[in-house]
């Protein structure tokens, strides 16, 4: 079983195996979200199909919500309700992918684990790895072929919302880490969100600081270095990792867990939620 990351070799390796196995595309593109499903088109894993964003890891509909923000999690049952739609089953080794400094796949690692599905993983070094390695591609789209047996279990990850984060803000039980860029950090720049700035006492590692030149996770060492350098005398456990609605949060939540240190908490709200909550504070630095 994977539950973290994947090589290319290993799953190339999975492939030769009669086990079952699912992988999905993630790449998706903020601001231009039809332009996903296009690469994928184009080109993709073969075999692999395509999770969206914005169509089937989050939802707008307010009665299938679980939190606010601008990619709000649909309920656990509306996800698994998707999961079965393209075949997936309770046994199902899945793997998911980008072409995006594995920001979104993440995105779908974390749900699965949050439906109670231990058996998904990252493939370290996305699409780009994949091709460099001669792996097999295809186009067009790949519907699924049969409807899974898909069935939520008992959540892996710890979600928190805004009341719980809010709560918690200064009573030193809590260590936020914001995974957005520096400068969206520091408030000196806002494009999505209507408010510039962070949460007060937030500290700011963005996410691609995961991985190393080659578009690769850093090691467990290097990782386990870097977040104790961040964190200080806080405690791993005290985390809760956030961004700009949830998403790009994942990979420091990932790298966490690679690290050695554990399987922390998503605000999965992040800033967009919290900077549209009226009598929170918002800090600029």
């Amino acid at each position: 079983m994977y539950t973290t990351l994947i090589s290319v070799a290993q799953l190339q390796a999975l492939h030769t195996h009669a086990a079952p196995l699912a992988v999905f595309d993630c790449t998706f593109d903020l601001m231009n979200p039809p332009a996903g499903h296009a690469q994928y088109v184009e080109q993709h894993i073969a075999g692999a199909q395509h999770a969206d964003l914005d169509h089937h890891l989050a939802t707008h509909d307010a009665s299938k919500r679980v939190n606010g923000g601008r990619h709000p999690l649909p309920q656990r049952e509306v996800f698994a309700a998707w999961l079965q739609s393209v075949g997936l089953n309770n046994n199902t080794q899945v793997v998911v992918y980008d072409r995006n400094g594995m920001n979104y796949c993440g995105r779908l690692w974390w749900m699965l684990k949050w439906c109670g599905h231990e058996a998904v993983a990252v493939l370290d070094g996305g699409l780009q790895a994949w091709v460099a390695a001669g792996g097999a591609v295809a186009s067009g789209d790949e519907p699924a072929q049969i409807t899974g047996d898909f069935a939520v279990r008992a959540p892996l990850v710890q979600l928190v919302d805004t009341t719980r984060v809010s709560k918690h803000l200064n009573d030193g039980t809590q260590t936020i880490v914001d995974a957005r860029g520096a400068p969206r950090y520091r408030g000196e720049v806002e494009p999505l969100d209507p408010v510039a700035g962070h949460i007060p006492g937030a500290l700011n590692r963005p996410f691609n600081t995961n991985l190393n030149a080659e578009g690769f996770f850093k090691s467990a060492h290097e990782l386990r270095a870097e977040f104790a350098a961040l964190l200080g005398n806080a405690q791993p456990e005290s985390v809760v990792h956030h961004c700009g609605s949830g998403v790009s949060a994942v990979p420091n939540v990932l790298a966490m867990e690679v690290a050695g240190l554990g399987r922390t908490a998503l605000y999965a709200g992040s800033w967009s939620e919290w900077c549209n909550t009226p009598g929170l504070p918002c800090e600029t630095s």
